[in-house]
């Protein structure tokens, strides 16, 4: 039995299940433009599924979510790998509810193909306080990228950065694309640049020997110094946000050894190197946390930082 179609007609629930019922063998081929995804069945159980780098059941929800596109059910085609053990009515009921949650995104996220961009609240002064998967995301935003685009880079599913953006649009801090327009997404507002953003000037400590290490607290200016800044701005933010939860987590503000790995980190992105800066850091400082207030609070803190991990 072979046999394709369009997902406007058939959604991916349905077709799973025209063929789970017989009990067959395949695979589903799904196309949505350029994007390519697959799901293998053995004996009508999912076994395996894969979009991008997403596999396993995050890749089962974010293709369960295209109400647009084509599939093709090729018999016979077996996956080398396993990464789904749960049962298909436990992933489609998972996948249901999160298409009802994404009905709700949806009235500020528009679509994972849309393009965020960072924006600046001139005359903001309350407090924004940002997680570290907040951090990630706003790190890889430039104006450009697309939320799969983002959740590729942070290997993260579309879904879980598009909740992230939700929660950033909500609060003003990111505004969506109004429409694609020629194939891409245009942002509402220009991307923003150095020369058109106001030149506020980001406090700063410096030495002879020591990096630049930029003063970070949680206000509209880190925002926006990571908004209009470049690549390396932003790692520098993120080290010291970094800093500042391993401070908190061992109870020592300013202490010497966490400051120092701290310094190391600034220094090292000063050479040019990228993420894995970050999370080097979040590794020795966990390390450190350990030693100070001991193996639970040094748990806690690497799990507060996985995201950036």
């Amino acid at each position: 039995m072979a046999f394709q179609g369009s997902l406007r007609e058939l959604p991916l629930a349905d077709i799973v299940q025209l063929v789970a019922v017989s009990g067959k063998t395949g695979m589903f081929t799904l196309t949505r433009g350029t994007e390519r995804g697959a799901v293998y069945i053995h004996n009508g159980q999912i076994t395996h599924a894969r979009i991008g780098i997403v596999e396993g059941e995050d890749a089962i929800y974010s293709l369960a979510l295209w109400n647009q596109g084509d599939f093709q059910f090729s018999p016979g085609v077996e996956s080398e790998v396993r990464t789904i053990t749960h049962s298909n009515t436990n992933l489609l009921m998972e996948a249901a509810r999160r298409s009802d949650e994404w009905k709700i995104l949806a009235k500020k996220i528009p679509g994972t193909e849309f393009v965020p961009v960072l924006a600046v609240r001139e005359r903001m002064s309350e407090p924004v306080t940002l997680t570290p998967q907040e951090w990630l995301v706003v790190a890889r935003t430039d104006g450009h990228r697309t939320i799969e685009e983002i959740a590729r880079l942070a290997k993260l599913s579309p879904f879980d950065i598009a909740k992230t953006f939700y929660g950033l649009v909500t609060a003003e801090l990111v505004e969506i694309a109004s429409a694609p327009t020629q194939g891409r997404p245009a942002p509402v507002h220009p991307p923003a640049t150095l020369s058109s953003l106001p030149a506020e000037p980001i406090a700063a400590a410096a030495s002879a020997a020591a990096p630049v290490v930029p003063t970070v607290t949680t206000h509209s200016g880190v925002f926006n110094a990571v908004v209009r800044g470049d690549e390396k701005r932003s790692l520098q933010i993120l080290c010291t946000k970094v800093k500042q939860e391993a401070e908190s987590a061992s109870l020592s503000p300013g202490e010497p050894g966490i400051d120092k790995l701290y310094r190391q980190a600034l220094a090292e992105i000063d050479r040019g190197r990228g993420l894995e800066v970050v999370r080097e850091l979040i590794q020795t400082l966990s390390q450190n946390v350990t030693s100070i207030r001991g193996r639970d609070a040094g748990e806690s803190f690497r799990e507060k930082m996985s995201p950036l991990l």
